[in-house]
């Protein structure tokens, strides 16, 4: 089974603070995409890929925070320009268990993500090569993503990447000749608000909600031998610019990170299996390193029945 899929969606969630420091992150998991050859087009047919994953960051007491994502990818019939047109929909969740130092009570929680809608429109280049542009909406349902702090008061959200709509965007390119899995994978976040604020009773206490756009790259290189796949995976992720000269933004830290990792898979017929192990070699305004694993099934629903060609009876003459 050739594992090409794009697209999730989630949070950058690796702590949950109790601070009045703002920082929020991409919306699309950092390396949520590695593993995949997002460039190539896929076959007719209905697919379904679930990535879980689960980090913790080395600052004492940080919490162990787990991401499921499901994914529903239609291959459409249709080309347009040439590139096969491919509809994306994503809705994950986040659970996360807190490790506080003692005589603080822990807080598990878990929430809802804004979910996406999206399409994908990717080219066969030929040689084994492609590319894809992914464009989706981020709609700004699901929990609100926030908990009350143990001394009392409203904390700040635990993911306040959801309070604002956003538009996304993919870039990707694919070399999968020869059982290799050579991509990159570019994915742009514009936020419709960069002042947005949760609804009701909860967004009137926290007020406006300081946004930033964001960038993110998956790197994959692997290579399969039979059924078995192996080889190394990375990925980056940093806030956009953000405009200081608002008082929001005052206490808004910009947060980066460069990870790397290696990645086994194994197709089992039905379905493909993958696990992948990463490290933080470099961060920036999370406060400390993560190491995260991942664990991802990719199974096809449905694909169109093969085709066949009726073989001429032949003509005989006496």
């Amino acid at each position: 089974m050739t594992v090409k899929l794009t697209i999730a969606s989630t949070s950058a969630l690796g702590m949950i603070v109790w601070t009045t420091a703002a920082l929020a992150g991409s919306v699309t998991q950092p390396g949520e995409q590695v593993g995949l050859a997002a460039g190539a087009p896929l076959p007719e047919g209905i697919y379904v890929v679930d990535t879980f994953s689960v980090g913790r960051r080395d600052a004492p007491n940080s919490p162990d925070v787990g991401i499921n994502i499901p994914i529903l990818i239609w291959s459409t019939p249709w080309k347009v320009l040439g590139a096969r047109v491919e509809g994306v929909f994503a809705s994950p969740t986040i659970a996360a268990w807190t490790r506080n130092p003692s005589g603080i009570a822990n807080s598990d929680t878990s929430i809802f993500y804004s979910p996406i809608f999206g399409s994908i429109f990717a080219w066969d280049l030929g040689g084994n090569f492609g590319v894809s542009y992914l464009i989706g909406y981020h709609f700004r349902g699901g929990d609100r993503g926030s908990i009350v702090s143990p001394t009392g008061g409203v904390a700040t959200p635990v993911v306040p990447q959801i309070a604002s709509d956003m538009v996304r965007q993919g870039f990707a390119a694919s070399y999968t000749g020869d059982g290799w899995n050579l991509t990159a994978n570019l994915t742009y976040g514009l936020t419709f608000d960069d002042t947005a604020r949760f609804g009701g009773a909860v967004g009137a206490a926290l007020g406006p909600i300081a946004q930033a756009d964001w960038l993110n790259l998956d790197l994959t290189a692997t290579k399969k031998f039979g059924k078995f796949e192996i080889g190394a995976v990375a990925f980056g992720s940093m806030d956009l610019p953000i405009d200081r000269g608002k008082a929001l933004y005052a206490n808004y830290t910009r947060v980066a990170q460069f990870a790397a990792g290696g990645l086994i898979g194994y197709d089992l017929g039905p379905f493909t299996a993958q696990i992948y192990v990463t490290r933080d070699i470099v961060e920036r305004g999370y406060g400390s390193a993560e190491t995260r694993g991942f664990f991802r099934i990719i199974a096809p629903l449905y694909t169109p029945p093969a085709t066949t060609v009726a073989s001429a009876s032949p003509l005989i003459r006496k």
